[in-house]
């Protein structure tokens, strides 16, 4: 097995965030001189792919040609093999490949070392494969009357060409970072074509004040990229501080008191996020400063860039319940997760998108200790939900208490639940567990079989034709009567 030269690592990382802002320089240019209004999709295509693949070839040499192996696969299936079938085998190929690369990489190149690796673009790329597999399917195959209402919005009606499929891969603002995006919401980007309505869960999105005028992403780019540098440098002061290894030091186990080991782990764990904030907050800004990510207006008129972000990083930090926390956090990839998997799969829907999860995430075993995990706290705290939350809804006051108690154990069910995730190892994730005596483990497997929770594994054929699915389609169709008419009138 190699190991990486530290200085290797630091130069592979320096690369990242060179890559990173040059391709926000880029960004801008391709606003402001590649603007639909004055070029052709087909210069934006090309443009945008060779800028990515150039930024990727630079930060990952030859191993960049992995991305272009995954996809050229995977488009040669789709077109070989049908629209009936395809997207079950572009999931298997896709994802096979994927781990392929990170077993290699993990335990032949680099286990243990968090650096730039090719495998970090290659698992957005994947998201986006699988996505246009299923969406192709959604439009190409199923009957209308059969999908839900947010597959009839993502739905592909034809098959993309081969330029089209490339540059919605390997675009040189979602090259290195993400984060993934539908592809209808892509290429609308690329044409130039009208902003749909399709956040209609959210009335502020459809403000009276929507006007036919482009806004400029400016001020948000500028927001964001204050705000991912904040993290990066909140992040290098303070993970030297916390070391998430010493939760599972002999002599911290020892001679710390039990509460004082709760806190740490709080701390230790609470470090380990901002990096995840810079990455992907400057990832969200290099795609708004393109003009990709404008997501209506709020109530009050100003611009949302949200579309795509992957973060609410103060919903996060404040959140009461472990599905709260997790709608926040990498929001496309549980976007990925829920349209692939969740609505998909008619039985054990919970367990089988945590599965999924852990194998697209890698190969180091920390990472299926955490998912596994997740499914366990999942259960207990949806049931404690359901069962709980009711009683503490009476009054502000006993609605406060429920929220600064679900506020806590939500924290530390998350650090408990990660921890494998940066231990990696089995042994060390083991060792931590050891220390807290699988106590919530334990106390979670009593919560989810003692209270009672509605199940959710129905055929997917009844789901599709709930009162709920059906009130929601209404209301979708005359949220789109509504975005049409304000067209009309502007």
């Amino acid at each position: 097995m190699s190991m990486q030269h530290p200085s290797v690592k630091v130069l592979e990382k320096v690369n990242f965030v060179a890559c990173q802002l040059c391709a926000l320089i880029s960004a801008f240019w391709f606003r402001l001189f590649l603007h639909p209004s004055k070029t052709s999709p087909i210069i934006r295509h090309v443009v945008a792919t060779l800028l990515g693949l150039y930024f990727a070839m630079f930060c990952f040499g030859w191993y960049a040609l992995h991305f272009l192996v995954q996809s050229g696969l995977t488009y040669g299936i789709m077109i070989l093999t049908g629209v009936e079938h395809m997207h079950k085998y572009c999931l298997v190929v896709a994802l096979t490949y994927l781990s392929l690369c990170q077993i290699t990489r993990v335990y032949v190149f680099d286990y243990g070392m968090y650096t730039a690796d090719f495998t970090g673009p290659m698992m957005v790329i994947t998201q986006k494969i699988t996505s246009l597999a299923f969406e192709i399917h959604d439009g190409m195959a199923r009957k209308e009357e059969h999908l839900t209402a947010g597959q009839k919005i993502l739905a592909i009606r034809r098959m993309p060409s081969l330029l089209e499929y490339f540059s919605y891969n390997c675009n040189f603002m979602g090259i290195l970072a993400g984060p993934t995006c539908s592809y209808n919401d892509y290429i609308g980007f690329i044409e130039g074509a009208p902003r749909r309505c399709r956040d209609y869960k959210d009335e502020r999105k459809s403000s009276s004040k929507l006007r036919h005028s482009e806004p400029s992403p400016n001020m948000e780019v500028v927001r964001k990229v204050t705000t991912s540098f904040f993290c990066l440098l909140v992040f290098l002061s303070v993970c030297k501080v916390f070391p998430v290894e010493r939760n599972i030091d002999d002599n911290f186990i020892a001679n710390t008191p039990f509460y004082a080991q709760v806190v740490y782990l709080y701390l230790s764990m609470l470090t380990t996020r901002p990096k995840y904030y810079f990455v992907w907050t400057l990832a969200d800004a290099i795609n708004n400063a393109a003009g990709f990510g404008f997501n209506g207006y709020d109530s009050d008129g100003s611009a949302r860039w949200d579309l795509i972000s992957n973060l609410r990083i103060l919903k996060i930090e404040f959140a009461t319940s472990f599905k709260v926390f997790l709608d926040n956090w990498n929001i496309q990839t549980a976007h990925w997760l829920k349209r692939v998997c969740y609505e998909r799969c008619p039985y054990h829907p919970t367990a089988a998108t945590f599965i999924l999860s852990a194998m697209w995430h890698g190969a180091y075993p920390g990472y299926y200790l955490t998912f596994l995990t997740g499914i366990v706290i999942t259960l207990a705290a949806r049931a404690v939900r359901h069962n709980v939350r009711p009683y503490f809804l009476h009054s502000s006051v006993h609605k406060l208490v429920y929220d600064v108690i679900t506020w806590a154990a939500t924290q530390i069910a998350i650090c408990y639940t990660v921890i494998p995730f940066v231990l990696l190892s089995v042994g060390p994730s083991m060792k931590f567990y050891s220390s807290w005596y699988f106590s919530l483990h334990i106390g979670c497997i009593l919560v989810a079989f003692v209270l009672p929770v509605k199940r959710r594994n129905l055929p997917l054929k009844d789901q599709q034709k709930s009162p709920v699915q059906e009130s929601f389609q209404r209301h979708l169709e005359a949220t789109d009567r509504t975005c049409s008419q304000k067209a009309k009138t502007t």
